[in-house]
């Protein structure tokens, strides 16, 4: 098997919850955060959290919590970007990561090895994940040795959005079904807390 650490993205302001931790937020009981380790531990070759602020509020997940490298730039690209380069100094023997929205609770079981098998298979160097007809940028593969060229993407070139900047790269895109749900649903609003409390009771909890 190909060692896939994983980064788990936390650095949203939830300003559609008014404020705090998305994946703090518990659904059947079970933080939002439990549920995505729960998803994504069995499929990776270690996790880490991608957080700012104080990383005390994290420690009862026992995860490696990394903030931002890129001073005051909000978004998934310096999660993934500070993800890569702790990567690169404390795991040299990994070539990729996944990374993943922390407030999705409902993730593929198959997210690692079907992004692998599509990224190999067409020889890309990135890999994404969709559904029902939409990419989920922030759900995908990363090569870590295209971390320089990333920070120079941010730093020096403002680029913020991921689709600006995979796009200069051979993409791989796997599309997983809807059906029972959609497994990368993300819990943004207070109303998405409710409809994820359905979900999960469908799932058995």
């Amino acid at each position: 098997m190909v060692k896939i650490p994983g980064v788990l993205l936390a650095g949203g302001l939830a300003r559609r919850m008014g404020g705090g931790d998305k994946p703090m937020r518990e659904i059947g009981g079970k933080t939002i955060l439990a549920r995505v380790i729960a998803r994504l531990a069995p499929q990776c070759d270690g996790l880490m959290l991608n957080a700012n602020g104080d990383p005390a509020r994290f420690a009862a997940f026992g995860l490696p919590v990394i903030p931002d490298s890129v001073a005051d730039f909000p978004g998934p690209l310096a999660g993934i970007l500070a993800a890569l380069d702790w990567t690169a100094e404390h795991r040299p023997d990994v070539t990729h990561i996944l990374s993943a929205a922390a407030d999705c609770p409902f993730l593929p079981r198959d997210l690692v090895a079907r992004l692998h098998a599509t990224l190999t298979a067409e020889n890309a160097q990135l890999a994404v994940a969709a559904s029902d007809g939409q990419s989920h940028p922030v759900i995908g593969l990363w090569s870590v040795s295209l971390r320089a060229e990333l920070r120079h993407a941010l730093v020096v070139e403002d680029i913020r959005k991921i689709d600006r900047w995979t796009a200069r790269y051979r993409l791989a895109t796997v599309t997983w079904p809807v059906t029972p749900l959609d497994p990368f649903f993300n819990a943004n609003t207070m109303d998405d807390i409710a409809e994820a409390d359905r979900l999960a009771a469908l799932e058995g909890g």
